[in-house]
Parts: C-alpha cells; sequence; structure tokens
C-alpha cells in the first residue's frame, strides 16, 4: 500500500540527536526544504544554538532539551511539537552512540545504558509519534546500522543494539502498515560508517582514541536519505557500503566473520583517550557533524 507523504515544506518534522552527526545534518537540510523543526537533544545550549541558526535563516524551528531513553521526556517534545505547530508530519528517531571494548569487559551498567539510548529511545520515540502520526498520515524514521544484519567486532553491544532497531521497526511496520492499514510510513535507515563526531561520544574501553574504519561515507548522503524517506514511502534504506554488508553477512557469513575482525583492526586512533567516558551518560552535543580525525594506530 502506497502511503501519500507531504513534502517537506508543508511538514512539521521532529528530529531527536539533532545537536550534532546525522541528526544535526539532517535538522540543517531539512530547514533548507522549508520544513518546520523541533529540534530534540540532551544538549541543551547546543540545540537553542542550532535553532537559532536555523531562525536566522528564515525556518520555523524549537527545541526541546530530551533524554530519549525517559519516555516522559520524548511526550514532552511530542506535547510541545502539538502545542507549536498542531501536528507532527515526520517524526526520525536518530539519538544513539556506542560503546568501544571486548564484550567480556564492558560492564553490564554501561551496556544497559547503551540499550536504554539505542533501542528504547527508539522504542519510546516510536510509541510515542504513532498516536500522533495515525491521525493525519505521516513518516516514522528510525536509524538502524549496517550492523543492524552485520557485527562489528570492539563494539559488540551497538551491533546487538541496532540488530534490536531493525527487529522493533520491522514488527512494528507489519503491525502498523500490513494489520492496521494505518496511514504512517514506518522506515528503517542504515547507514555505514558515517563521518561525525560518533567515535568521540562513545564510551571508550580501549587504551587507545576510537576510530572508525575508512572509508566513511558523508553525513550529507544520510541526511538525504531520511529527508527522501519523510516524503517518499520507502520500507528500508541501506546507504553506502551498507547493503554489500548485509549481503556479505547473510550470503557468506564466514568470511563475513572474517571481514568485521579486520574492520574491528582498523577503529582506533595513534593517540591516547581524548574523553574515555564520552556521552554515555551526559550530553555532549557540541554542533558538530564531522568528527574529529588523527593519525591511525
Amino acid at each position: 500500500m502506497a502511503i501519500e507523504l507531504k513534502p517537506l515544506n508543508e511538514q512539521v518534522i521532529v528530529i531527536t540527536g539533532a545537536s550534532s552527526g546525522i541528526g544535526l545534518c539532517t535538522a540543517r537540510k531539512a530547514a533548507e526544504e522549508g520544513a518546520k523543526l523541533v529540534l530534540a537533544a540532551r544538549s541543551e545550549e547546543t540545540l537553542q544554538e542550532v535553532v537559532a541558526e536555523l531562525q536566522a535563516k528564515g525556518c520555523e524551528a524549537i527545541a526541546v532539551r530530551c533524554d530519549v531513553a525517559n519516555r516522559e521526556d520524548l511526550e514532552h517534545v511530542a506535547q510541545v511539537a502539538i502545542e507549536r505547530f498542531g501536528r507532527i508530519d515526520t517524526w526520525v528517531n536518530d539519538a544513539g552512540l556506542s560503546i568501544y571494548g571486548r564484550l567480556d569487559q564492558v560492564s553490564e551498567e554501561d551496556s544497559r545504558r547503551l540499550f536504554d539510548v539505542n533501542f528504547w529511545g527508539v522504542v519510546n520515540g516510536s510509541l510515542v509519534a504513532l498516536p500522533h502520526l495515525r491521525k493525519q498520515g505521516g513518516a516514522l524514521i528510525n536509524l538502524g546500522s549496517e550492523v543492524s544484519d552485520a557485527v562489528v567486532g570492539m563494539q559488540g553491544m551497538y551491533s546487538a543494539s541496532k540488530h534490536a532497531v531493525k527487529g522493533f521497526t520491522d514488527a512494528l511496520r507489519v503491525e502498523i502498515e500490513e494489520l492496521d492499514g494505518a496511514p504512517v510510513a514506518i522506515t528503517l535507515i542504515q547507514p555505514t560508517a558515517t563521518d561525525t563526531p560518533f567515535p568521540q561520544h562513545a564510551r571508550n574501553y580501549m587504551e587507545k582514541e576510537p576510530a572508525l574504519p575508512n572509508p566513511l561515507d558523508d553525513p550529507e548522503d544520510v541526511a538525504e536519505t531520511i529527508l527522501h524517506a519523510a516524503h517518499h514511502h520507502e520500507r528500508d534504506v541501506k546507504v553506502g557500503k551498507a547493503k554489500l554488508t548485509a549481503n556479505m553477512s547473510k550470503l557468506m557469513p564466514g568470511l563475513g566473520d572474517k571481514m568485521a575482525a579486520k574492520e574491528s583492526k582498523k577503529q582506533t586512533y595513534d593517540e591516547s583517550p581524548r574523553d574515555p567516558q564520552g556521552t554515555l551518560y551526559q550530553g555532549g552535543g557540541q554542533g558538530q557533524e564531522r568528527g574529529t580525525k588523527g593519525p591511525r594506530a
């Protein structure tokens, strides 16, 4: 069933994780297209700066502090959106982070917190958004990853959380689109490694600064994919080499394991950790779309 979605310049879009990386890039591109924006993240000061930037360019945008692990925070985001704009047309669950470290070394507390953000944040956002999207139709867009289908060593719990996001999103799509026939397009976006502050925001158990394996995708490509799904019904979209990674994992799992091990060895810079705690428990978005690079180990 094709679901009719509004042009971007007629939409009210909620974006979580909007203070940095893909979320920030998506917000800026959506503003250029004329959308009205509700931007949510833990880094309130940064969000306010982003909103001021967008408002100066003529965009109607508001900032709402939000920890996606807290369902009440997301309910507040929705309430503010309705009070300000009267509706929600697209909801983007982008907020997420990682832990670099071996699975047998990462603490249970940190692993549970990761799932609270990456998985339960998507669940919370989706279930808060759905009643509003059902009313007049709209798009629910969840950010998975190439490791929703594959894995990467030293980010095992991140991989597990993104598998869970895919499972939840696929099941929700069946219930909402197929069983209910509701006018809500539910899309899973699966980027590959993208040039954002993702490594710098991660909790780091390693002895060196974390990195993402090259080559890195441009966050603008991911943002354009998200916004395309906001006004064209898509089931799921793999960005960059994510399709190749997923196919290898399914069709040649043994080779996929060896490639994952090879990639695992490319995840450090040749320097001491800058901020091992990362942003697992506190906001740290500095308004940066792209990451901070260093010499490879």
